[in-house]
């Protein structure tokens, strides 16, 4: 899968401004399906419209073809756990991308964000990855990694109330149809699962037409990833305020 578009590492901390007000702060990370999300297109008018007297902030590190253990410090272990070959998997690997190099990226973002709201109201922290990991067979290690990863945020942000909202990848399943199946699964037992989890589902995202024909794409439409913004913020809000999230994926 290619790096479609560069890292990106945002702080915007001004959706409202008054310091009285709570403060909701989000951390959105992934592959290319979080890194194509425009959050100024549909998760901030999202946020605006849902948290009127409150400020929302966010981070964001994505990009494009990544595949979790570059989030994950103890993927090697988990793997291995797993029986898979800890070398082959990780043949194309150089330098850094031996180690979990995104995952520092946002405890030093999220440092920063901190300092313009010490003491924020709830953090929320989405999640959309998983296409990388099935297209190169390792399926199998991927629903303790990700386990793992919202274990490790909770710890090093010290928030153990850390809300975690999960979108499933679509039904583009050509690639490789059963690992696709099993990490989709994954992703929705994980968030149904957490006292704090929520899902989202992608499934009518990707919907395009190529070369006359309706097919089910890798990426998603420009409307699709406005939606997707949208319904990560109406889940959070439903876990923020104790209510119960929509079960299928897809909050009205």
């Amino acid at each position: 899968m290619k790096h479609i578009l560069p890292l990106l590492a945002l702080i915007l901390v001004s959706l409202a401004s008054a310091e009285d007000k709570p403060a909701h702060l989000f951390i959105l990370s992934g592959q290319s399906n979080m890194a194509g999300m425009d959050p100024k297109l549909g998760f901030e008018p999202e946020a605006k419209k849902l948290f009127p007297e409150a400020d929302v902030a966010y981070i964001k590190i994505a990009v494009g073809g990544q595949p979790i253990r570059y989030w994950v410090n103890e993927w090697n272990d988990i793997a291995t756990k797993h029986g898979v070959d800890i070398a082959k998997a990780r043949e194309k690997d150089e330098g850094t991308k031996a180690t979990a190099f995104f995952y520092p990226r946002i405890l030093s973002h999220f440092a920063e964000m901190l300092k313009a709201h010490s003491n924020p109201a709830s953090i929320t922290f989405c999640w959309m990855q998983g296409e990388n990991d099935s297209r190169t067979g390792l399926q199998a290690p991927y629903a303790e990694a990700l386990k793992q990863l919202i274990a490790n945020l909770r710890r090093d942000l010290k928030r153990p109330d850390l809300n975690v909202v999960i979108g499933r990848i679509s039904d583009h399943e050509r690639i490789n149809p059963p690992a696709w199946k099993v990490v989709r699964e994954a992703q929705v037992e994980i968030a149904k699962g957490d006292a704090h989890g929520a899902w989202v589902d992608c499934d009518d995202l990707n919907d395009k037409e190529v070369k006359g024909v309706m097919t089910n794409d890798l990426h998603y439409t420009k409307p699709g990833y406005e939606l997707l913004g949208r319904r990560f913020v109406r889940q959070a809000k439903a876990l923020i305020e104790g209510k119960k999230a929509a079960e299928n994926g897809r909050p009205q």
